[in-house]
């Protein structure tokens, strides 16, 4: 029985999944297949990208959805750009967007105004009518160091919202105690985070599911219908058209999520919040 399970009021043993859609904002393509895979009922959960240039029309998009603000503090595309929504000079790279790699922002970020943009964030989801349900960080930036951990952690308390925590590769090079962090302070989390590579993505999640462990696995996709616009910004657009298709067009899929318990974010906040 894990602390997660016992939170949510889930028996002992059960087997709970959140599929998390990324990107939405990013693009037409992304919000397109984020929301429909929402709606078909196999995502669970996606987070809003505040500053990316289509996160208005995700907001107009929105029907009480399970959506949560992923901390956008990086833009990584090559010709695709986007920056900070407050005036964070430490923000901005000389190309004018944020920086393009987490070691960048962790070089060159001032705190303070770190912890105003991704305020910020937050109250523009607000004010557009989003329901935020938890809060999420854009290649991980927040989740990597201490000291901007604390900023993420921070954002958590102040709006009770769980947090997605790194994913299963990534969480061993986090050299500071994160999942207690957490705990301390009464902030939820997933019990085991899985994002899957492009390449053999179909099968690598049918495998997940068909062998899942009790508790509560989250799996991270970034399906994208197919456009021109998605091509020619993004060099990995092929995984994300596969992705989509994976999760709105897969009858073999369909019948596995059938022996598993689905999750949303908002379960976990609603259970965070009862808990204070």
């Amino acid at each position: 029985m894990t602390v997660t399970l016992e939170r949510l009021g889930l028996e002992p043993g059960t087997k709970a999944l959140l599929i998390s859609v990324g990107g939405l904002g990013v693009s037409h393509s992304s919000n397109y297949a984020v929301y429909t895979a929402l709606r078909l009922g196999v995502g669970t959960t996606s987070a809003l990208m505040v500053p990316c240039p289509w996160a208005r029309d995700a907001a107009a998009g929105y029907r009480s959805d399970d959506i949560g603000v992923q901390f956008t503090l990086n833009a990584e595309f090559e010709r695709y750009r986007w920056g900070p929504i407050t005036m964070s000079p430490s923000l901005i790279d000389g190309d004018g967007g944020f920086p393009r790699t987490p070691e960048d922002l962790w070089d060159h970020a001032d705190v303070d105004e770190l912890r105003r943009e991704c305020r910020a964030q937050v109250a523009r989801a607000v004010l557009w009518g989003i329901d935020v349900t938890h809060l999420d960080t854009h290649l991980g930036a927040l989740a990597m160091r201490p000291e901007f951990f604390d900023v993420y952690l921070e954002m958590a308390e102040e709006f009770d919202l769980p947090i997605c925590i790194p994913d299963e590769l990534t969480e061993p090079r986090v050299q500071f105690p994160l999942r207690e962090l957490t705990a301390e302070v009464g902030v939820l989390h997933a019990d085991r985070v899985v994002s899957l590579r492009s390449a053999g993505s179909r099968e690598a999640l049918l495998d997940l599911l068909r062998n899942l462990t009790p508790g509560l696995t989250e799996v991270r996709l970034r399906p994208a219908m197919d456009s021109n616009e998605l091509r020619a910004f993004d060099p990995d657009w092929l995984s994300r058209v596969t992705e989509y298709q994976l999760l709105t067009a897969d009858a073999e899929l369909a019948g596995v999520l059938s022996a598993v318990h689905p999750v949303g974010y908002r379960m976990l906040r609603d259970a965070q919040r009862r808990l204070r």
